[in-house]
């Protein structure tokens, strides 16, 4: 009996243990293997910051030193967080990653995000960490007078490492845009991934200062929307050498006076970004209009497959179709040319409110018009549209966009806007 139990005990010592083999070798997981048989709906990448705005707006002038009545509102803001938003309101579903702290301002944030049907996978909240906040003081106008910003959140924890984890988000959008309040070298691990797989990239200047941030990533920039001190900022931060200057001018009531004006002092500037590797510069300048510079036959949206027909695009194309000059190459794309083509848009009449986010719908209205098939003429013109709804509201991002309202004056836009140079 001994032998049969021996038997059966080295039988159950062997099913125990392991072999005698050597150990297998240490593997580091790969933080990306669990979305690798993931299938991604194409969608416009947003990343950057979502911000608490307090918004104080006085009743009477202010005076230093003390405190005057009026009215203090909490508003969801920062510019990517605004643009996508925008976006969303547009029927465009932007997939948004940023950074938010576990506290009053965070939660306020996302419930709005929620609220308003939105992913928040994207979004990181970290605990014992202030949420971004803008506080600004307007006057009566609606102009800011001053204001302080603590966004010191996005910088430290919208790191590379989070925005990995969105690869695939990434690499299948139809564009991604990208607001300089990102540290460098997370601005440039996302224009990478983004530039490998062909997705145009939109930067947001943001700032005079944080538009600097473009130098070492404008190789794979495709567009940039700055407004007239920003582009220059840009151009100075490129160039070793030359240096470019803006200057205001003076008080003009001949709109095509000050147009020309514009254009001969920011041209050089929008020249030097062209040949710097920007495809296209879309240039805000306030109640001027914007300025439209690329080379001729640019195509925007490498991947006409990734861009989806909203209800709110099809009416604008419906409304908006045969509403530029026939012999203006109106969707910029086709054969290679190395003419570089300038477009004026003027900015149409408006009772303004608030100027506070009408940048930030003007990019949300183009991105939005390009995901849904417009061309770049277009999609600029409906930015326009939608930035005159905004300056027209209390809100950054105004609560109610009609599709009908905008194509009218996206229409007006159209019909005024001139071809200044080509060659």
């Amino acid at each position: 009996m001994a032998e049969p139990a021996g038997r059966r005990m080295e039988a159950v010592r062997r099913h125990l243990l392991p072999p005698s083999a050597p150990p297998p070798p240490v593997l580091s997981p790969n933080p990306l293997s669990s979305l690798a048989v993931t299938v991604v709906e194409p969608s416009p990448v947003i990343i950057g910051g979502m911000v608490l705005d307090i918004h104080a707006k006085p009743s009477v002038p202010p005076h230093p030193g003390t405190t005057v009545p009026g009215m203090v509102k909490y508003i969801s803001g920062g510019v990517a967080r605004n643009i996508a938003e925008c976006m969303s309101k547009l029927g465009t579903r932007p997939f948004m990653i940023s950074v938010v702290g576990n506290d009053m301002a965070g939660d306020f944030l996302l419930k709005y995000w929620r609220s308003a049907g939105l992913c928040t996978e994207g979004i990181l909240q970290v605990h014992d960490v202030t949420t971004p906040v803008v506080s600004n003081v307007f006057d009566s106008s609606g102009e800011l007078i001053a204001g302080v910003a603590s966004v010191g959140a996005v910088e430290n924890f919208l790191i590379p490492s989070w925005i990995y984890r969105f690869r695939l988000q990434i690499t299948n959008a139809p564009l991604l845009m990208l607001d300089a309040n990102l540290p460098p070298e997370s601005l440039k691990a996302a224009c990478i991934m983004a530039y490998e797989s062909g997705v145009p990239v939109l930067f947001e200047p943001v700032s005079v200062v944080k538009s600097r941030r473009i130098e070492p990533i404008a190789e794979y920039i495709t567009c940039t929307s700055p407004n007239e001190i920003e582009l220059v900022a840009m151009a100075n931060a490129l160039s070793p050498s030359v240096k470019y200057n803006f200057h205001k001018m003076e008080q003009c009531k001949d709109k095509a006076e000050a147009v020309e004006y514009l254009f001969e002092m920011l041209s050089p500037a929008m020249f030097f970004l062209l040949e710097n590797g920007i495809k296209l510069l879309i240039v805000t300048l306030g109640s001027n209009g914007v300025f439209i510079c690329c080379k001729e036959h640019t195509n925007f949206m490498k991947d006409q497959r990734k861009c989806k027909q909203t209800p709110f695009s099809t009416q604008l194309l419906e409304k908006l179709e045969g509403s530029f000059l026939s012999n203006t190459p109106v969707n910029l794309c086709g054969e290679r040319s190395s003419r570089t083509c300038v477009f004026h848009l003027p900015a149409i009449s408006a009772s303004v409110i608030s100027l506070t986010g009408a940048g930030d719908c003007l990019v949300g209205g183009v991105l939005s018009g390009l995901c849904g098939g417009l061309d770049i003429i277009r999609s600029v013109a409906v930015g326009v549209a939608i930035a005159k709804a905004s300056v027209e509201s209390e809100a950054n991002i105004p609560d109610n966009i009609c599709a009908a309202s905008v194509a009218d004056d996206a229409k007006r836009i159209l019909l005024s806007a001139k071809k200044l140079w080509c060659r």
